[in-house]
């Protein structure tokens, strides 16, 4: 009798789309410059057991869409309320902004926009540069290892946890700038950091968690002390909440279906009792007048 051959599997990720193996990969190829990022992101973002599939299906083509056309969103409201609004002035923007119909104000919260829209002003050029910087350099990469969708739901879902943990611990505040977004990437990122430690090259682990905690939490949180006295520190706090729960699920595993995942459902229930409760404050218990 004839042995028989069992065809293997071929391996799927989590969207059921097919991965090449490297028995498919040409032989002899160079690796190119884009190839080598590719390989330095998926140590600096993917435990090892996970690298050689997102190699498999890395590429640069598309994009990290998402982050790159926020920034360039933001960039472009920050140029029109400097240049062609009344103060004409880059370093530090006044009654443009806070005249704007995007800005966050607790007199005009019924006008439900501003909860996002917020995050697209920013109050001078140290503003906008820290966060386009601290976005770009944390968000490219997330978004090359995961997809723009989930970066995008997590930015979102930190400014709005921004505004709204605002709207209930500082209602009298006004809010301007996407901190509550880079907060959450940044919060996300460090849980990626914290629950792969074990699986990562030890002193690449150090490394990532005292780089996120300098950059991502100490040296912001001076320049908001030493410049930014009236910034609210509640809106950073929310941001960063929502990174660590919502970032948790969508960046601490990859290539599996979150629909399936316990903690996906809890993370998503717990947020949602959030934004009723926040809602329902705004609405009826509010001293903000």
């Amino acid at each position: 009798m004839e042995d028989m051959d069992v065809e293997q599997p071929f391996p799927v990720d989590r969207d059921g789309r097919k991965v090449r193996t490297r028995a498919h990969q040409p032989d002899g190829g160079k690796v190119g410059c884009c190839e080598k990022f590719q390989q330095s992101v998926s140590q600096w973002m993917l435990p090892e057991d996970s690298r050689s599939t997102y190699l498999e299906r890395a590429n640069c083509c598309p994009p990290p869409i998402f982050i790159i056309l926020i920034s360039i969103v933001e960039l472009a409201v920050f140029i029109y309320y400097a240049v062609w609004k009344p103060q004409k002035q880059w370093v530090t923007l006044d009654e443009g902004i806070w005249n704007s119909p995007l800005t966050y104000k607790s007199e005009r919260r019924q006008e439900a926009w501003r909860f996002i829209s917020y995050m697209f002003v920013h109050a001078g050029v140290e503003h906008i540069i820290g966060n386009l910087v601290m976005q770009l350099i944390v968000g490219i990469p997330l978004e090359l290892v995961h997809k723009g969708f989930e970066v995008g739901m997590v930015y979102l879902a930190g400014v709005l946890a921004g505004s709204l943990s605002s709207s209930i611990f500082d209602p009298l505040s006004a809010l301007v700038g996407a901190s509550g977004g880079v907060y959450a990437l940044i919060g996300g990122y460090f849980m990626n950091a914290v629950v792969n430690f074990r699986e990562m090259i030890p002193l690449l682990g150090v490394f990532r968690i005292l780089a996120i905690l300098t950059f991502g939490i100490v040296l912001p949180c001076a320049f908001i002390l030493f410049i930014y006295v009236t910034v609210s520190f509640v809106a950073h706090f929310g941001g960063i909440v929502a990174g660590m729960t919502i970032g948790y699920v969508f960046f601490s595993d990859y290539n599996k279906k979150l629909l399936k995942d316990p903690r996906f459902w809890m993370c998503i229930v717990g947020f949602a009792v959030f934004l009723l409760f926040a809602i329902l404050f705004n609405i009826f218990l509010t001293p903000a007048s």
